[in-house]
């Protein structure tokens, strides 16, 4: 088609080989095109949109909004709508846009201050409109961020003003703020961090050494940063909600973890309350000034479990993977969060240094024309002749420099024709009204202040330490970290999933599945459970629970399999296919392949179990077995004690019963369980406990056993010894309940202000029944609790109307009997008792009693152990607070 328009005026290509040149060196390929368009696209994105810059910690839009608040300050409340209209001088995009990036700002509370409905972060609530809502420059941006004297600027978009390239802040501000940014082809996460700890950060960097920071969320919750990777790629944080135990009905949610909102951490708890993943009766959100989301569980749901399951099945925990990148020497750059902190200190001190020097120049200027001025009066130039006579500046300039010229010694730098314009333009009045002597007490003052500034360039380091410092007394109250840092132990939905379906089994047929509502009822289960299977003929297999599924014909035995459980024992009894002896084994499973076929026997043809039980904490019991009649035989029945049988591996093939046909084998008696305590430890980080050795061993436990809690408020609770339990953050003793074991507590009556002392046991109470062993009189404290048979204390008290100080040393056996737990005690010292402290060392409960030539010897020497929280438990006088 285009062959067919000519143009008369066209000459042919063949005839016009310059012209065939010209036009081939002008064609840009399509697809080269695209590529610089897209280039050009995906720079402007990263460098003018969506990543921070190192310097001041800022995207674009949100230095404009800065520029255009401080443009516009004068001290009043701004309509949120009129910075945005300012702000799009130099930000070439919607009112939106810019005022989205505005609310963000305005709801971090450190650059500005909001007046209005600004919504709120935590529950979701969105911002009205920004003519509605008002905004001013913070007393900390005006003071940190702000200075004309160091900004590098630039033009605006449209030429018409000007903007900063970056804004001169004097402190980590990125990593107080936190950013996030999607960009093409990379994106950026900068976690917030906390303003003091920046603060002792950056005073670490200056001197000399490497800091070490953690995210700290407005959100508070708890945080498990033990694989931060100081913010870089590859890194994660787990972050939780904070659920504490009002009592075993009620959970309350009292600080959400950082990204999710009150209303969607609802939602998924509902969501997931609705999946049978937990069970709750209902949920009230109460969230006001702080939040508060109450949660009140079904009747026989256990708060410990249920928490578990909020931290694995809803938003109660979250992972976040920080991606910290920033724009530095106008490149992106993957930094970490430490080398971001250290580049920002060294900026800060060289803020400093600039605004030092500017400071020294513009002192040095203010003495320069004061001493010109002064000798101007003095010396009476403005009356000399030549000076009076003068018909043109360049004459003055002249006549004025050849004045000068016996004093040019007393000038840091040359007088230019700009000083004497200066000089001369100084009213008649000013001059006729000259104070030498004020004069000279001003210049003084201003020489003190250049030493001063002086002593700080030197000094530069120690006054950037002492900026840090400053800022710190100024603006630090109030923001103290909100997020706890602690380790997070693994929570397996499987053991903390709700029983949420039923297991039935069809044993001949040999299908199990929660579907099948007509078959034999097994359990309950939940829909993550793993089920175990024994047949008949030995073989046993692990599957996932299903609404249906083959697992073999002839089943035994079906139940819930519980990885890495060492406590369930199976007992059995199985007859070898070929020779027909009977074997006798007892061993547990732990781990297996799922869908995959284990054997009890050798797995030989014929082979058959006789007599099969599962026993959830390895109890023995005693069966009598019935041998088929044969000749060489004159016993045809005898019993056997599993007890005697030791347990081994899954795989042995166990121990020899006869080799004889067995015609029978019944159930005699029950027996006990052969494995020994189980053996429990506390772990402090976690506050869990564990059967891993990890942190202080409890003892062994067994059936019945209790674990005992104390708590700073003098109260005591019971619990039982599941792995699954949570323990309160304000217990301050932990340990095996001995029921008959005697303590001593020494306590502050809060109505009288005395002291007492008092022996007695923890009694037997019902489980998770919170009861107080000192008078709960408002103002009474715990001041000590020792379990030491043989309780020394030494105190420290005022004696006698002059109140002399006095030391004793004093044993509390001598002063009172073991009494009820309920009893007040006798008093401690009827003198004024300023501090109580043990001599004697704790007995370990965990171990057994010692022997006599142990107790023997005991020592005195004083001990000192750490308080948990001892603000929380000092004594109104003054008293010593020790828990032993």
């Amino acid at each position: 088609m285009i062959d067919e328009i000519n143009d008369p005026e066209d000459n042919n290509l063949e005839n016009n080989p310059q012209q065939d040149s010209e036009q081939a060196s002008n064609t840009i390929p399509l697809s080269g095109l695209y590529e610089t368009w897209f280039l050009d696209y995906a720079s402007y994105v990263i460098l003018d949109r969506a990543v921070p810059h190192i310097n001041d910690g800022f995207k674009p839009v949100q230095r404009r909004i800065l520029h255009s608040l401080k443009e516009m300050d004068d001290g009043r409340f701004n309509k949120a709508a009129n910075v945005v209209g300012n702000t799009m001088k130099y930000h070439p995009h919607g009112d939106a846009s810019i005022g989205d990036a505005m609310v963000q700002i305005g709801q971090k509370d450190l650059l500005i201050e909001c007046q209005g409905n600004w919504g709120d972060p935590v529950t979701g609530d969105s911002a009205a409109a920004p003519r509605y809502i008002e905004a001013r420059l913070s007393k900390f941006a005006n003071e940190v961020v702000f200075n004309p004297d160091t900004t590098d600027w630039q033009l605006s978009y449209d030429g018409r003003n000007k903007e900063p390239i970056t804004l001169p802040v004097k402190f980590p501000l990125l990593l107080a703020q936190g950013a996030e940014g999607i960009a093409v082809g990379l994106a950026t996460k900068v976690m917030p961090h906390n303003f003091i700890e920046l603060i002792a950060g950056s005073i670490q960097v200056l001197k000399g050494e490497r800091p070490n920071i953690f995210p700290d969320f407005p959100t508070g919750g708890l945080a498990d940063v033990s694989n931060y990777n100081e913010g870089q790629r590859g890194g994660k944080i787990r972050v939780r909600a904070k659920i504490e135990e009002r009592d075993k009905k009620t959970l309350a949610i009292t600080e959400i973890p950082y990204g999710t909102t009150t209303g969607g951490l609802i939602e998924s708890i509902v969501s997931a309350n609705d999946k049978g993943k937990i069970k709750i009766k209902k949920i009230e959100d109460n969230t006001a000034e702080h939040v508060e989301i109450i949660v009140h569980l079904a009747p026989g749901i256990s708060p410990d479990v249920t928490i578990d399951a909020l931290y694995a099945f809803t938003s109660c925990e979250s992972s976040i993977s920080p991606n910290t990148c920033v724009i530095k020497e106008n490149k992106p750059h993957f930094m970490s969060v430490n080398d971001i902190l250290i580049e920002n200190t060294v900026q800060t001190k060289d803020l400093l240094k600039q605004e030092l020097e500017i400071r020294l120049r513009e002192l040095q200027e203010k003495i320069f024309f004061s001493n010109l001025l002064k000798i101007f009066i003095q010396e009476g130039m403005y009356k000399h002749p030549d000076y009076e006579n003068s018909g043109d500046f360049d004459t003055v300039t002249q006549v004025l420099t050849r004045l000068f010229t016996p004093f040019f010694d007393q000038f840091y730098r040359e007088i230019t024709a700009e000083d004497y314009k200066k000089l001369i333009d100084k009213p008649m009045s000013s001059i006729t009204r000259f104070d030498v002597k004020k004069a000279d007490e001003q210049m003084k003052a201003l020489e003190d202040e250049i030493k001063e500034v002086k002593k700080n360039l030197r000094q530069l380091t120690e006054y950037t330490i002492s900026w840090f410092e400053r800022l710190h007394t100024k603006y630090a109250k109030g923001r103290e970290r909100k997020t706890e840092l602690r380790v997070f132990d693994k929570v397996e939905a499987s053991q903390v999933a709700l029983a949420n379906a039923k297991l039935y089994v069809n044993r001949e047929e040999g299908f199990i599945g929660t579907g099948m509502k007509k078959d034999e009822f097994v359990s309950d289960c939940s829909d993550i459970d793993d089920i175990i299977v024994f047949r008949e003929d030995g073989k046993y297999s692990v599957v996932k629970v299903q609404d249906k599924v083959f697992v073999g014909k002839d089943i035994i035995h079906v139940a819930v399999f519980k990885k890495g459980d060492e406590r369930t024992i199976y007992n059995a009894i199985y007859k070898d296919g070929p020779n027909g002896t009977t074997y006798i084994k007892r061993f547990a499973v732990t781990a297996v392949t799922r869908d995959k076929d284990y054997d009890i026997s050798k797995g030989t043809k014929g082979s058959k179990v006789l007599y099969f039980t599962a026993n959830p904490n390895g109890e023995a019991e005693v069966v009598n077995i019935q041998l088929k009649p044969h000749t060489k035989l004159r016993k045809l029945t005898f019993d056997q004690d599993f007890a005697e049988i030791a347990i081994k591996g899954r795989a042995s093939m166990g121990n020899i019963v006869s080799k004889y046909p067995v015609k029978k084998i019944t159930f005699k008696s029950a027996g006990v369980s052969t494995l020994a305590g189980r053996k429990i430890w506390y772990d402090e980080v976690l506050k869990r406990l564990n059967a891993e050795e990890r942190g202080k061993f409890l003892g062994e436990f067994d059936g019945d056993d209790k674990i005992l809690q104390v708590f700073q408020d003098g109260s005591f609770e019971l619990s039982n010894f599941d792995l699954n339990n949570h323990f309160d953050e304000k217990m301050i003793r932990i340990e095996k309940h001995l029921p008959n074991h005697v303590y001593t507590a020494v306590h502050k009556d809060g109505k009288s202000g005395a002291f007492y002392v008092k022996r007695f046991v923890f009694e037997d109470i019902q489980i998770g029944k919170r009861v107080s062993f000192i008078n709960e009189e408002p103002g009474s404290k715990l001041i000590l609790l020792t379990n030491n048979p043989e309780p020394l204390v030494k105190i420290d008290q005022l004696k006698g109307k002059s109140q002399q100080p006095e030391t004793i040393e004093q044993s509390l056996n001598e002063l009172i009997d073991v009494k009820k737990i309920k009893a007040q005690g006798n008093r401690l010292s009827f003198h004024n008792v300023q501090k109580v402290t043990s001599l004697r060392e704790e007995i370990d409960l965990a171990v057994p009693p010692a022997t006599e030539t142990e107790k023997n010897t005991d020592t005195t020497d004083s001990i000192t152990l750490e308080i948990t929280n001892p603000d929380d438990l000092q004594a109104d006088d003054g008293g010593q607070i020790g828990l032993f």
